[in-house]
């Protein structure tokens, strides 16, 4: 008898603690890693997850490649990892979402590294309201960045303009009867129908501009992301500094209008089947 237990009942229970204790060092490991990710801002190899969180590699392989399967992580092409902006900023993508942000990720990674400026994955909702998916920062000092969660108006961006000249003709009458038209700054366009105008020019001509017109000394430009059927489903921005956009102002277009052709296509699009 050991402290009032059977040799058998013993062992049980030593068995059992230890199963315990493992599952907790578990479950510890992994919020270090979400508070790991967390923190960085570009994406991270195993290897330095290893070395930094002191892991066994086969540990911290079986966590990682966990939290990608339930998607709180993505891995980008060149075999880093990152944590899905869901999890940075607190509101969680539907399950139409995820797949697209994972599918978007390597596409907005080279899109940043060819121009050096920060890029945005966005949407539109049924009633003409927008949601920030994830972002590339840039890694200049000075460099174009906005809280993924904050709130943003689609009439005076690149991206939302892109978004509501090709969604359905009754989503765009009912965002602007129901939405204010305020001046961000002075360069801000608040005639709807001048608004309107631009918006069919929009998807006349496959991508959107903004210089200035939501925040003062920055540009946007946006093109639209095709899924199989057809249906615009998201927006593809950069943001820069006007200075630097107007010093590269053809290239950076045909880069972001090339970067949301590829996601189109990863996402199964063909030209002659757009609605």
């Amino acid at each position: 008898m050991q402290n009032g237990y059977t040799p058998c009942e013993w062992a049980s229970i030593r068995v059992l603690f230890t199963y315990m204790n493992s599952e907790i060092k578990s479950a510890a490991r992994v919020l270090d890693l979400l508070e790991y990710l967390a923190a960085r801002r570009a994406p991270v190899r195993l290897s330095q997850i290893v070395d930094d969180l002191a892991l066994p590699k086969s540990s911290a392989h079986g966590l990682v490649q966990t939290l990608v399967m339930r998607g709180h992580v993505v891995r980008n092409a060149a075999g880093a990892y990152a944590l899905v902006e869901s999890v940075r900023h607190g509101f969680p993508f539907t399950r139409q979402e995820e797949p697209l942000v994972v599918t978007a990720m390597p596409v907005m990674e080279k899109l940043r590294d060819e121009t050096g400026e920060t890029v945005i994955l966005s949407t539109l909702n049924a009633r003409g309201d927008m949601r920030r998916l994830a972002k590339c920062v840039s890694p200049h000092p000075v460099r174009y960045d906005i809280k993924i969660d904050s709130p943003i108006a689609a009439y005076c961006t690149a991206t939302g303009r892109v978004l509501l000249a090709f969604a359905p003709r009754e989503v765009v009458d009912e965002y602007f009867e129901r939405v204010q038209i305020l001046s961000y700054t002075p360069f801000t366009e608040t005639d709807v129908g001048r608004l309107r105008s631009t918006i069919e020019k929009v998807r006349r001509d496959g991508y959107a501009l903004n210089e200035q017109e939501f925040i003062t000394g920055s540009t946007g430009i946006a093109a639209p992301v095709f899924d199989a059927g057809g249906a615009a489903v998201a927006a593809i921005n950069l943001g820069t500094l006007t200075s630097r956009f107007l010093a590269r102002r053809e290239q950076i277009i045909l880069l972001v209008r090339s970067a949301a052709d590829a996601l189109s296509r990863r996402l199964g699009y063909k030209a002659n089947e757009r609605i």
